[in-house]
């Protein structure tokens, strides 16, 4: 099940407030988690052991934090054990076959021997990537006493298992909302600002992401071999504004709905294509996967402390497991490890002058930002490199394109939707969705965003959020 479907807005929803909200303080959280994973088996229906799974990351965190916290002799056995738990079902799921395919490559090479290691074919559960980095948080704060090990396996499950950031975040730790999982305020002000924030999130999901989807979907059905080089570009600025506005528009859904809920979930985006550097940009993209990645590998491993070098290879680790955290690819490593180049070099003194020039940075970064996406994009190995052939056809050999000005014609259609993607991506329509957020102009926009949406989503204008995927 997924925040927009009529199935959630329309019958999950409206039901578990009825109840959430009927409940008295005491059974709010018992509520919560239940309707949590009830959520969560609905969407995994064909794969009921995931959600045992679930469970069981629930209760083996909390048995071991509770072992953690009143010993001072074993915790570092504790926690190495912990971190083996979470991290083994993830790998197993999400990387088991990846790395196996690689030691048969090896294998290969080998002369005569026939033998390969049978990869397995498993279904990667939905958000494990993002309630594991959840549960190995927790732990690693029990340990390190920055905050107290839960006493409720209730509590902790709520807090692991939360709908509203369960399947892709944002990630948050346990020192976020601990206090509101033992007493919270509810009102109609709060329940009325989340449902604001969610019918914002969903128009940007339904209206923009989804219908500039269609661009990149054409340009895969066409194939990038038969493409003109103007409409590479576009199809991959297409591709660039889809996932911004499908994974923001996410995470404001998930904000409003922790906000209905007695929650404040953290920003998870804060206008990452206004940014002059990719050093900012990845400050304000996805800000709570980054301020994990710094609190729990950066920083440990000396952060920038240590002199240039280490700091170097201190980012270099990060930006690889950032990569393959995104995904058991090769194309996923390379996009990992161009953004660690990049940012090494503006480390060394470049983003000190985008700085300083923030028209040359916003030029620099409108050229970056769609070719760092074809990475992320395409994880076929030839495929992106016909594209990026398509990209920079001075450097290619590929043949010309079937139709050379075959630009114009998906500019006609898609034209007025790119428009849009640039400008809602300023802060412009922010600033003056503000000023009439609290009259009857920006409920009557609020009210037509709402019914639009529902309205696609009736005739079927839906795709999966893009980040179900990780």
């Amino acid at each position: 099940m997924v925040f927009s479907s009529l199935q959630f807005i329309f019958l999950f929803l409206p039901c578990f407030l009825c109840v959430y909200y009927a409940v008295p303080f005491q059974w709010k959280n018992t509520v919560l988690l239940f309707g949590s994973l009830i959520f969560y088996a609905l969407g995994t229906l064909d794969k009921p052991e995931y959600i045992v799974l679930l469970i069981l990351s629930v209760l083996e965190n909390f048995v071991l934090a509770s072992r953690m916290s009143k010993t001072e002799k074993n915790r570092k056995t504790l926690l190495i054990i912990g971190l083996v738990y979470n991290f083994a079902w993830l790998f197993l799921f999400k990387y088991a076959a990846f790395f196996l395919s690689g030691v048969n490559q090896l294998i290969a090479l080998i002369p005569k021997t026939n033998f390969q290691f049978r990869a397995p074919e498993l279904l990667l559960p939905t958000g494990i990537s993002f309630y594991t980095f959840q549960a190995v948080s927790y732990l690693i704060d029990v340990y390190r006493k920055t905050c107290a090990a839960e006493t409720s396996p209730i509590r902790l499950g709520t807090y692991i298992c939360m709908f509203p950031q369960l399947i892709a975040g944002p990630i948050v730790t346990y020192g976020q909302v601990a206090k509101k999982l033992q007493n919270r305020t509810h009102s109609v002000q709060l329940f009325l600002s989340g449902l604001k924030l969610f019918i914002l999130g969903l128009g940007s999901k339904v209206l923009l992401a989804n219908q500039l989807g269609g661009l990149w979907s054409d340009i895969n059905a066409i194939g990038y071999d038969s493409i003109s080089t103007q409409l590479a570009w576009m199809g991959i600025a297409a591709y660039s504004f889809q996932i911004y506005f499908d994974f923001w528009g996410y995470s404001l859904m998930a904000i409003g709905l922790g906000k209905m809920l007695g929650f404040q979930l953290p920003k998870n985006f804060c206008f990452p294509y206004l940014s002059v550097s990719m050093t900012e940009f990845w400050r304000r993209w996805h800000i709570t996967l980054g301020s994990w990645f710094r609190e729990y590998v950066y920083i440990p491993l000396g952060g920038s402390r240590n002199g240039k070098w280490k700091t170097y290879r201190n980012l270099f680790v990060v930006w690889l497991l950032t990569g393959l955290w995104h995904g058991a690819h090769v194309n996923f490593l390379l996009w990992g490890l161009f953004l660690f180049a990049v940012i090494a070099v503006e480390k060394a003194g470049l983003k000190k002058f985008l700085d300083n020039h923030k028209a040359l940075g916003h030029i620099y970064m409108l050229f970056l930002i769609p070719l760092t996406w074809a990475l992320f994009a395409i994880t076929d190995l030839s495929q992106l490199t016909l594209f990026f052939g398509r990209l920079f056809p001075f450097f290619s050999s590929a043949a010309a394109p079937v139709f050379r000005y075959d630009f114009l014609k998906y500019m006609k259609e898609y034209g007025v939707l790119l428009l849009c993607g640039f400008l809602f991506s300023t802060k412009f329509p922010a600033k003056l969705y503000k000023k009439i957020s609290n009259d009857w102009v920006g409920a009557l926009l609020l009210l037509i965003l709402f019914w639009a949406s529902v309205y696609c989503l009736y005739i079927g204008l839906n795709d999966p959020f893009l980040y179900f995927r990780f």
